[in-house]
């Protein structure tokens, strides 16, 4: 472990926890919302373009290291063609 910039020790998140733990708030988010004031219901739906963006940051991540189309249709359980057709043009070289 590392240490923080304030000189704290670093906590090390492996990547399936983090997308476990950010699942975790968007659903408490949803609930807030479903208790909360309907004008905050497009917030919450302004996520789904953040997670658009990640998605499209971490398959053109993937692309850059080596991964194959292949490898990220059977990823995501889909077709080598359809990573193809969604996001191919969108792939940063």
């Amino acid at each position: 472990m590392g240490e923080s910039p304030r000189g704290r020790p670093r906590r090390t998140i492996d990547t399936d926890q983090y997308i476990r733990m950010t699942a975790r708030i968007v659903s408490g988010a949803g609930r807030r919302v479903a208790d909360a004031d309907p004008d905050e219901l497009r917030q919450l739906l302004e996520l789904r373009d953040i997670v658009d963006q990640a998605v499209l940051q971490a398959v053109t991540g993937l692309r850059r290291s080596g991964a194959t189309w292949q490898d990220i249709g059977d990823a995501l359980g889909v077709t080598r063609q359809a990573c193809i057709m969604r996001w191919a043009k969108k792939v940063q070289p």
